[in-house]
């Protein structure tokens, strides 16, 4: 069966070293996008994502898998679920004069509903990350808190199932 596969670069203008330890490391991840990951950056180590009242929807969430590959200000790679297929993801990072060339892939996503509904929202999700991560990198912004509200979250349904899944097959 065919699979399909989500492409993002950026440009960031710190060094490679730098982009990694911000993607390959829990403290990395937690210092511009997640609250309380933990990543064995290891080939058959783990990373465990962990969103808390994250962003205008107020998601919390948690999901992760196996770490595949990790080269140090090279490459990173590992694998999670965000719909009903295990997707790899790899960060290959490519110094350009005196920033990084992020070049992200997903793939393995089937064409079924519930992994189309993934394939789009991890699309734009990564297209978000990486800005938010160049934000952090290079500015020392990050998301922040988003106050409160009562407008519709359609997405909280979702991320429920995804954390339900994620945390029995741990266990």
């Amino acid at each position: 069966m065919e699979t399909l596969s989500i492409h993002h670069r950026t440009f960031i203008n710190a060094t490679p070293d730098k982009v990694y330890e911000a993607v390959a490391t829990g403290a990395g991840w937690d210092a511009w996008f997640t609250q309380g990951t933990t990543v064995d950056a290891r080939p058959g180590g783990s990373i465990h994502f962990r969103f808390i009242d994250f962003g205008p929807d107020h998601i919390t969430l948690e999901d992760g898998g196996t770490v595949l590959e990790t080269v140090p200000g090279e490459k990173f790679v590992y694998q999670w679920t965000p719909g009903e297929s295990t997707t790899t993801i790899s960060f290959q990072l490519t110094k350009l004069g005196e920033g990084t060339l992020v070049s992200l892939v997903e793939s393995g996503y089937k064409r079924t509903d519930t992994d189309l509904k993934a394939f789009a929202d991890c699309a734009v999700g990564w297209g978000e990350a990486l800005t938010l991560l160049k934000y952090y990198l290079e500015h020392g912004v990050t998301y922040g808190v988003v106050p409160r509200h009562q407008m519709e979250k359609p997405m909280t349904e979702q991320y429920t199932k995804r954390t339900d899944n994620f945390v029995k097959s741990r266990q």
